[in-house]
């Protein structure tokens, strides 16, 4: 019973600590938010500045729509834009008035912001616009700036106030063209009276004519012409400039803004918000107060206020705003430019997320060239060394055999010095005879030719006169010296050659950093870290090799010359002192039964095979020049240390490849999923 209790327990905590998999809503945010979780996944060693531009994604998918009042200057824009905003916030005049970019924003109460080009904010009174829009004023610090209000529109809609197109500044016109290519939508302002004249169409053609899914043409001042008027002018604009709009509407800012000013509903709003501005200027006065009867005066007389426009007549107040045609800019807004907007703006960030994935696996694929292309040298590099060793070897080859040739001259030389001083010398026997005339056994001396070795000569002919022996003797002991050391410095060339490669690769790498901002600065310097320890991960994996081979080499090269150098005199004494015995072995049996035995001479090819035997000639051939050679044991000891340090260090390097490999596939997956 308890352990079920237990594995019931163990489930329910599994369930709990179990990774949900997170639902993101499914809007523009939701994939922002989506794709922002998985790209700043710990794994992709994310970057602050690609953590800032998710920040930015996120609040521009939660920006209003933004739309742009262009036209050329004295149009009405400022008018037009006041009617739309139900009050007189900006400024109106004759001579062009706005001379800097205004964003018309929402905000809990009326403020405005100027951006200045040092990076600079201040906020000011509102009433303060004017100075700062005004053309005639000098503002050439302020970049742009920022009219904060609390209306409902402004909550789904931000409007940009620009200067004209054919403003006195060139900058201000290159200002409002760069605005309008940003905006969702464009509403050009044109009087009724300009609107299709040649300097306006110039205008259009050269600024507005890849604007046109989202621009609509607005012809103010209605309100001056008669319906005929109004009628044949819309329609030749529609004709003229269907290439710049896909709307003509007529309106009037002037009676739209007198309309609208005087709606029950926003003169009401626009009397609770003063009554609330009184009541907080009141407020730290009387901080102490027990009761409002401080407010009382103010508050009595807002009630008169309402209760006087709610009695107003609002009957004219309607009939201006049908008239001004207002509302049909706003339907446009509403049906046309808003759904474009929200698509357009859907469509762009989705291009925005589906780059920072190109980026990110642009900036991946260049750390993993720098992988490859060390693997391409190391592999490559192993190649060339094992054929330099092969190479090697084959010189090797034909040296040993001349240093074989030399030691096998030498010991025909002491062969055939042995054999011309075994010489002859007279010796007698006595042999047993018997008399016929006597019982008694006589002995005959018989002189007979007996051998014997004259070790002095041997000795002094090959080693005490010229020295003929030691001489080549130290001749070979000089040439296998120089051979050793020409392999151990073509051995450490070898190595040498690779690793030239691999820091000259190094070289290239050691300072190699992210191109665009949103990389990773962890996975650049992870891998500028990788790079400045390759002799660490790789060249000194092959060096120790290297000087391992080096060794065992001079090891056995110690080895040979040792067992040509320590003993050769002694081999010729012995091998005298052999023969000598054979020879007096031989006397003695010849002496004792001549028709049995005979006396012994040794001929050359014996002396000679007895001094290969004594000297171990045929280890040391062996040893130098056959197919096991001490060399080519040296070698291919060496080649399969190679080939094991290089299936070692590939897999080591493939694992950095896939790691960055399997990053890239994660991205271009996540990539996939922007749809």
């Amino acid at each position: 019973m308890s352990f079920s209790y237990l594995e019931k327990f163990v489930t329910a905590l599994q369930e709990q600590n179990q990774k949900k998999e997170e639902l993101f809503e499914q809007t523009i945010t939701g994939t922002i938010r989506r794709v922002q979780k998985e790209l700043l996944d710990e794994s992709f060693l994310p970057s602050m500045s690609l953590k800032k531009l998710f920040d930015k994604l996120l609040r521009r998918s939660r920006y209003p729509m933004e739309i742009a009042i262009s036209g050329q200057f004295s149009s009405g824009k400022s008018t037009f834009l006041n009617a739309l905003l139900q009050k007189d916030i900006l400024p109106t005049g004759i001579t062009p008035v706005t001379s800097k970019v205004n964003f018309i924003n929402y905000g809990t109460k009326f403020r405005l912001k100027a951006t200045y080009y040092s990076g600079h904010e201040a906020f000011h009174p509102i009433e303060d616009i004017a100075i700062f829009t005004d053309q005639r004023q000098d503002v050439q610090n302020v970049k742009y700036l920022t009219l904060y209000a609390p209306m409902e529109i402004l909550k789904d809609l931000s409007f940009v106030d620009t200067p004209g197109l054919n403003s006195l500044s060139q900058s201000d016109t290159t200002t409002t063209e760069k605005v309008l290519r940003d905006v969702d939508g464009i509403i050009w302002l044109t009087l009724m009276d300009n609107a299709g004249k040649e300097s306006e169409a110039e205008v259009l053609q050269k600024y507005m004519s890849h604007f046109s899914q989202k621009s609509l043409c607005v012809l103010n001042q209605k309100d001056k012409f008669t319906q005929k008027e109004i009628d044949t002018t819309t329609a030749y604009v529609k004709e003229t400039f269907s290439d710049y709009f896909s709307k003509v509407i007529p309106i009037s800012a002037k009676q739209a803004l007198e309309s609208r000013q005087y709606q029950k509903k926003i003169l009401i709003d626009d009397e609770i918000r003063q009554l609330s501005q009184r009541f907080k200027k009141s407020l730290p006065e009387h901080f102490d107060a027990k009761n409002l009867d401080f407010f009382k005066k103010d508050f009595q007389h807002y009630q008169e206020l309402i209760k006087q426009i709610q009695d107003k007549d609002s009957s004219d107040d309607i009939k201006k705003q049908e008239a001004s045609n207002i509302l049909e800019v706003i339907d446009f807004i509403e049906d046309v430019i808003r759904p474009q907007a929200i698509t357009a703006k859907a469509f762009s960030i989705k291009e925005d997320l589906r780059s920072i994935c190109d980026i990110l696996i642009k900036e991946y694929q260049t750390i993993l060239s720098v992988f490859e292309t060390l693997d391409e040298i190391h592999q490559n590099g192993i190649v060339t060394m094992k054929l330099q060793l092969k190479d090697l070897l084959s010189q090797q080859n034909h040296e040993l055999f001349v240093i074989q040739e030399n030691l096998q001259a030498i010991i025909n030389t002491m062969a055939h010095e042995i054999f011309i001083n075994i010489k002859p010398f007279s010796k007698q026997r006595f042999e047993p005879s018997k008399s016929l005339f006597t019982k008694s056994t006589k002995y005959s001396a018989i002189n007979y030719e007996a051998l014997k070795i004259d070790q002095e000569a041997i000795l002094k002919n090959l080693f005490f006169d010229d020295q003929t022996i030691d001489k080549k003797i130290n001749r070979s002991m000089k040439l296998l010296q120089e051979l050793e050391d020409d392999t151990a410095t073509t051995l450490r060339t070898i190595f040498f050659t690779l690793k030239v490669s691999v820091e000259k690769w190094r070289s290239t790498y050691e300072y190699l950093d992210k191109q665009r901002e949103i990389s990773s600065d962890l996975e650049f310097a992870n891998t500028r870290n990788f790079v400045a320890r390759v002799y660490e991960n790789f060249l000194s994996y092959y060096h120790a090799n290297n000087e391992e081979t080096v060794a065992v080499m001079k090891k056995n090269f110690a080895h040979l010359k040792g067992s040509i150098a320590f003993n050769y005199r002694q081999v010729t004494q012995a091998t005298i002192a052999f023969f000598e015995t054979k020879i007096n072995q031989s006397l003695n049996s010849y002496e004792k039964d001549p028709t049995q035995f005979n006396i012994y001479r040794p001929n050359e090819d014996e002396i000679l095979e007895r001094l290969y035997e004594s000297f171990s000639m045929d280890k040391i051939v062996n040893y130098l020049t056959s197919s096991h050679s001490h060399m080519h044991n040296i070698i291919t000891y060496a080649e399969e240390e190679l080939d094991f340090i290089l299936k070692e260090r590939t897999e080591f390097l493939k694992k950095e490849q896939q790691a960055i490999h399997d990053k890239i596939k994660k991205v271009q997956k996540i990539q996939s999923n922007i749809l």
